[in-house]
């Protein structure tokens, strides 16, 4: 794509489009400057949130680590909460509650997702004050992690968490529509975490780096996270797996709509599956035609697009799951900011 070759690369559009990128920038420093004045409002609740966020356009790993967040904020006695601004919903009312069940056209694929795997309640919201508040009301909460939050500043935060790609980085650090910063990189001084996504051994990917090299002086923890694909499971019933080694050498669809595809299809490819790719947006709305191919080929998507696809989907239609993991000073230095909070 133009903007990809433009952001990660040293296309001569990047220097071309520079000046806009650094008004952007100024915009956004003076938003948050606002915010932290009180100039504009920002709204606290009274429990601790922990914002989870990048400074970058696209995925970067964040749905994956909200969900980690959950499941061992509860093993520590936790009640925590997801609110959402819920992308690409399109939704009459809000706040809507998502369930594993919820319309992802309604709601967004990332909360129904999030609901899926994290069992615990989901709210979504443009504002997201009111997708709080919606928790309050109908469940016993006490901690909320607001995802994809990070130039959220209406709302309160009492940990920031920013996720970074280890191949894409900061790309060539310039703001957007120049680069895909959506804040100058020096923001990233003032985060509790730095998290980067990085590639396990059977998790490869052989994206084009950007050329950040290095993150700017900073106080803050940096932590790595790796992903573990999991076995395929077949769209038409969770309960049946099987490995992706079973289809070495063998052809198959692969699908996806996410903030970087490369890294799936490199995944597929490093596993020994050959590959008619099919790329779509980061949340397309998918129509039946969009994933039926009329063979007898398997159709491998990711679990994200998964949730859009399954109720038109036949046993050939398959997703591939994956878990976050993070060293365990992570999950201890959480807890001791967590600490000073309450």
């Amino acid at each position: 794509m133009t903007f990809n070759r433009i952001w990660y690369g040293n296309h001569p559009l990047g220097l071309a489009l520079a000046p806009l990128s650094w008004l952007f920038c100024a915009i956004a420093g003076i938003r948050r400057q606002a915010y932290k004045h009180g100039l504009l409002a920002c709204h606290q609740v009274p429990m601790p949130v922990i914002v989870v966020g990048n400074i970058t356009v696209g995925g970067t790993g964040k749905t994956p680590l909200v969900i980690w967040l959950v499941q061992f904020l509860k093993k520590q006695g936790f009640k925590p909460g997801i609110v959402s601004r819920g992308y690409g919903g399109r939704a009459k009312k809000w706040p809507q509650l998502v369930h594993s069940d919820s319309d992802p056209y309604l709601v967004g694929d990332e909360p129904v997702l999030l609901a899926r795997q994290s069992g615990c309640p989901v709210a979504v919201a443009k504002r997201r004050i009111k997708a709080v508040q919606s928790l309050l009301e109908n469940d016993d909460c006490n901690l909320i992690i607001s995802d994809d939050g990070l130039q959220h500043y209406a709302l309160h935060r009492d940990i920031e968490i920013a996720v970074l790609d280890g191949i894409r980085l900061c790309g060539n650090r310039r703001c957007l529509p120049a680069g895909p910063l959506r804040e100058s990189v020096n923001r990233l001084e003032q985060v509790d975490f730095i998290v980067t996504r990085i590639q396990s051994k059977n998790l490869n990917s052989e994206a084009v780096s950007g050329n950040c090299s290095s993150f700017p002086a900073q106080p803050n923890d940096e932590f790595t996270m790796q992903y573990e694909a999991k076995p395929l499971r077949r769209m038409t019933d969770d309960n049946i797996e099987q490995p992706l080694s079973v289809l070495h050498g063998h052809t198959v669809h692969a699908v996806a709509g996410i903030g970087h595809p490369a890294q799936f299809f490199a995944h597929l490819h490093d596993n020994g599956l050959k590959l008619h790719c099919h790329e779509f947006p980061d949340h397309h709305h998918y129509k039946k035609a969009d994933i039926w191919f009329y063979d007898n080929l398997p159709v491998i998507m990711t679990e994200k697009d998964a949730v859009k696809c399954r109720h038109f989907a036949s046993p050939q239609h398959w997703y591939l799951p994956i878990e976050a993991h993070l060293p365990n000073d992570f999950g201890e230095r959480l807890l001791e900011l967590l600490r000073n909070c309450i």
